[in-house]
């Protein structure tokens, strides 16, 4: 697909879809190409997987967060400040371990409402804080809550950073997510054919505000739509996004690993 390095900035290798065979979806990204992949947790079980997995394998990275979806079952929504104190201790120690780069995957979400939006939101914050106490980044999921989303990071500290991952909002989203200094998250939903609005953002937004993502095992671009996603599609995000943008794939691949350096750093072991 290209010579240059590409940056997976969003998976979930944890996942047990990769249970079977996940030394061989590492490998197969390694042979295309994908030299750095950040997996993301969603609760703490999860977050602890993916400290792990950082830790055993050259080339990923970690974040740990609690997901919107897991929010009202996270010890951060207890009605006891203490059991809130010990939760966002715990977080904190994940936080805190080695290849730990970002706080996420943490946000809102409400097309599934799984947890009561007022939680999502006080679960929202703490993290938010925490990330902003330890330097840290965010990765951010925001799904039909973009005017919450815009008013809690509003709120935040100034010099919070991140990313709306799997970006799929309007223009407007874009453009204050720009202002913000966040950056667009871009995954394989730009290959699909109901997907012309986000390309048209994808072609006006400044390239060093693109990161590109596969999410995997979820929303796995064209052709393998509807299978089990990997981060060795990454490749092909690049592909749609240089097609829209009229250039090669290579600088797409660069531009964007250059941002992800920017964001989330290196792996600090192998590669």
């Amino acid at each position: 697909m290209t010579q240059a390095p590409l940056y997976d900035t969003h998976c979930h290798l944890e996942s047990p879809r990769f249970s079977s065979d996940r030394e061989e979806v590492v490998a197969r990204a390694r042979a295309g190409g994908v030299r750095a992949m950040l997996t993301c947790g969603t609760d703490q079980a999860t977050s602890q997987k993916a400290v792990a997995l950082a830790s055993d394998h050259g080339g990923i990275l970690a974040a740990v967060g609690i997901h919107p979806h897991e929010a009202q079952a996270s010890g951060l929504a207890s009605q006891s400040a203490e059991e809130r104190s010990e939760a966002i201790k715990a977080l904190h120690g994940l936080a805190c371990a080695p290849y730990v780069v970002a706080i996420g995957e943490i946000g809102l979400d409400y097309h599934y409402d799984f947890s009561p939006r007022p939680v999502q939101r006080e679960v929202l914050r703490q993290q938010l804080r925490l990330a902003a106490e330890m330097n840290l980044p965010v990765v951010l999921h925001t799904r039909e809550a973009e005017s919450d989303m815009q008013s809690v990071l509003d709120q935040a500290p100034a010099t919070l950073r991140g990313v709306l991952h799997c970006f799929l909002s309007d223009r407007a989203m874009a453009m204050w997510a720009l202002e913000r200094g966040l950056y667009l998250g871009i995954g394989g939903a730009v290959t699909f054919k109901n997907a012309e609005h986000l390309r048209d953002i994808v072609a006006e937004m400044p390239l060093d505000r693109i990161l590109i993502e596969t999410d995997a095992p979820y929303m796995a671009p064209h052709p393998h739509r509807g299978k089990r996603n990997e981060p060795s599609y990454v490749g092909l995000v690049a592909e749609r996004i240089a097609q829209i943008r009229r250039c090669e794939t290579s600088e797409i691949a660069k531009r964007t690993f250059e941002n992800a350096v920017r964001l989330f750093g290196l792996p600090r072991h192998g590669s």
